[in-house]
């Protein structure tokens, strides 16, 4: 065991170091291909920021990655990579997060639509689930401890929701400098430790989580207010597909990334209601995200981003000493704590809106 917990710290100090030094070749590539994201309208920042820090996220986990299955492979028995996941599962897994920075990565250049964006997600969420990777099992919420196998239709749907909704609802988070990566790296470090927990014992889920911490924790240093560089949708993409997947491999860890992962989540819901119930599209921009709101009534950006840091992390700890059937009640609870937020918090009118750009 203290060998494999001396790799989990390699990989994840290789991936942070990594991440380190891709972040400013980024940027210079960024600027040399104007993928630049422009001030004006609902973006605030002063000067023009590269887009696509996704990438170097992506590379630093795939270096550290590449380099401790090297060395796992070398060591003639398999530390972190089990047999089971030696297999065209673990390289569908792996092209499924490809597809995911490409798609990313196109929305970065050409602007797509959202229409566009969803069509990329259901091809990721389908190779995912054509690898073998399903949530087949749910934590019965009116008997603790107890699962509930999926029917194979509802277990395949239910795949595809997590997977698409996890992606929307980041891709939703952000919105200000920081925060998805922070949200993030919480929910990386929570899977991993839960993973590692003797009833888990899944060490191949906490050396991909913690190696993917390493790597956003690298780019946390360009990506903080005042950013440098942007995650992009290329890296909110990656990073969605990413911690979806590490959420049900093996043992599914749904219920702790819901519980986790509760505020963009949640946020993600509300607006979308809000702006059904306002006869709008659903994916139309706006002002009326939570940490939009608490930039409005005063918050300066770092304040807003601490703060839903600090949420994040009082859940994770909830999420990290409870189990299945009690994660969902505190996540219920949440869920009504934070729409009372929301009816409180005063959202900016378009118009207003309009006038800061």
């Amino acid at each position: 065991m203290p060998q494999v917990l001396i790799l989990f710290l390699g990989s994840t100090v290789l991936a942070f170091l990594a991440a380190l030094v891709l972040s400013p070749v980024v940027v210079w590539f960024s600027h040399r291909f104007s993928l630049l994201d422009i001030p004006g309208g609902r973006r605030i920042h002063l000067h023009p920021i590269p887009r696509p820090g996704g990438i170097a996220v992506a590379a630093a986990f795939g270096v550290a990655i590449f380099v401790f299955w090297l060395i796992d492979s070398l060591a003639g028995r398999p530390f972190l990579i089990p047999e089971d996941v030696r297999s065209p599962r673990f390289t569908l897994t792996a092209f499924a997060a490809v597809v995911g920075l490409g798609v990313g990565f196109l929305d970065d250049v050409f602007d797509l639509r959202a229409r566009w964006q969803l069509l990329g997600h259901l091809a990721i969420a389908w190779i995912v689930v054509f690898a073998g990777i399903r949530i087949d099992f749910i934590t019965d919420p009116f008997a603790p401890g107890q699962l509930v196998e999926l029917a194979p239709a509802l277990a395949v749907g239910f795949t595809v929701f997590w997977l698409l909704g996890m992606n929307v609802a980041l891709n939703f988070l952000d919105g200000l400098d920081g925060l998805a990566t922070g949200v993030g790296i919480i929910a990386a470090l929570t899977l991993g430790a839960t993973a590692l927990l003797p009833s888990v014992n899944e060490p191949f889920v906490a050396w991909m989580s913690f190696t993917l911490a390493g790597a956003l924790v690298g780019f946390l240093f360009f990506n903080f207010h005042p950013a440098r560089l942007f995650l992009g949708t290329t890296g909110v993409t990656f990073l969605g597909t990413m911690i979806a997947v590490l959420s049900i491999f093996g043992t599914a860890k749904v219920s702790t990334a819901l519980l986790v992962l509760a505020v963009p989540i949640l946020d993600t819901f509300y607006v979308i209601v809000r702006r059904v119930l306002q006869r709008r599209p659903p994916f139309a921009p706006d002002r009326g995200h939570l940490h939009h709101r608490l930039v409005d009534i005063g918050l300066t950006h770092p304040q807003a981003v601490l703060l839903i840091y600090a949420m994040t992390l009082g859940l994770a700890a909830l999420a990290f000493v409870t189990t299945g059937a009690a994660q969902l009640a505190i996540f219920a609870g949440f869920a009504l704590m934070l729409g009372v937020v929301v009816l409180t918090l005063p959202e900016r009118s378009t118009r207003e809106e309009h006038a800061d750009g």
